[in-house]
This record gives C-alpha cells, structure tokens and sequence, in this order.
C-alpha cells in the first residue's frame, strides 16, 4: 500500500523529487503548498515550465540561455567584442555578471572533458568556440573554469586548439581554493580572480 493517500499526489512528488537537491520531504511540502494556493497561481507556474521548456533558445554564438536566437550580452554593442570568457555552463555566466568586473563576450562549453564520465572534446563546444576566433576578431580568450583535474584538462586542451590563430589565452587568477566551482564562489574572490587573470602557460 502506498504512503500516500493520493496516486495524483505520489506521482507529484515523484516530479519534484526528481530534481537536483530535493528529497522526498521536501517535495511533498512543496506539492502540499502548491495544493493550497489559488488554481490561477498554479496554472501560472505550470505555464511558466511548459513556456520555459517550449520557447528558451541557446544563443547560436556563445550557448548561453536567451528568449531569442541571439542572447542580448552577444547583441550588445557596449560590450568588449574581443575579449571571450570561456565557462563550463549557464550558472557560471550569471556568477561572473554578478561580479561587475567583467564587461566581454562569454562562451558557454556545455560541460568540461571528463574521460570518466565519457565526456570527451567532441561533447561539448570547443569547435564552436575555435571557430569565433577570427571572423570575430578575438583578441583574449579568458579560461574561467573550474580549479580540478577535469577543469585543468579541458583549459590545456583549449589552449592547444587555440595556439594556432594566435590569439591571447588568459586564465582567471587561482584565488579560488581547489575544486571550487564559479557558482558557489562569493563575487569579490571571483571578481579579483577576473581581474587578476594571468597568461595560460603549458
């Protein structure tokens, strides 16, 4: 017999329990508390995932998430245009914009190499990325990825890729203790780690 008085309610909280941090307990507060709220509200949200997952675009240049083809940092003409940060994903771009220190371009990989985890250079956006460098006119390429094995390999296996075009290929100063992600870094260490970037050396 189920734990549950409702079949509807077990399979809601089986959602919501699917997702990344949420356990049983808390799953089943939150489809308590959406039960309680007016059926407008509810629908509402509903509404806001189904759009979110129907009509969120991948910005076609760097892979960030936008409401159009073309995210507004990529449209922007008050941006540095040469300059690149390269970051593993989404959270990392909302991290350095929070810093206020940085005021370039952003290439969003999508992952970073882990042979472990079958992840290899083909699964994510290094070819995209390599092939902005001229027609853009890219001066600097900022490596802002995270401080562990996997993060050390993909920035070498960047560096290597980039060598040829001749462009800049910095890295973000090491003031974030090893193994710190961006997302989880306070802004004024991730900050002074942009401004501090120091030149990728093999």
């Amino acid at each position: 017999m189920s734990e549950y008085p409702s079949i509807l309610l077990e399979n809601a909280v089986n959602q919501f329990s699917s997702l990344p941090g949420l356990g049983r307990k808390t799953a089943l507060r939150l489809v308590l508390h959406l039960l309680r709220q007016p059926q407008s509200d509810v629908e509402a949200f509903a509404d806001s995932l189904t759009r979110l997952k129907h009509e969120v675009h991948y910005c076609r240049i760097c892979h960030n998430i936008s409401d159009t083809e073309v995210c507004p940092i990529c449209q922007s003409t008050r941006r540095d245009r040469q300059t690149v940060c390269v970051v593993e994903n989404i959270q990392d771009v909302m991290s350095v914009e929070k810093t206020g220190q940085y005021n370039g371009l952003y290439h969003v990989l999508g992952g970073i190499i882990s042979p472990m985890d079958g992840i290899g250079p083909k699964d994510i956006e290094i070819d995209s990325l390599v092939a902005r460098i001229v027609p853009e006119r890219i001066k600097e390429v900022i490596l802002a990825l995270p401080t562990t094995m996997e993060g050390d390999t993909t920035n070498f296996y960047i560096y290597r890729r980039l060598a040829p075009t001749g462009v800049k290929v910095s890295q973000i100063a090491r003031g974030m203790a090893i193994g710190n992600e961006l997302e989880y870094t306070d802004e004024i260490t991730l900050g002074r780690s942009i401004l501090n970037r120091t030149e990728f050396k093999e």
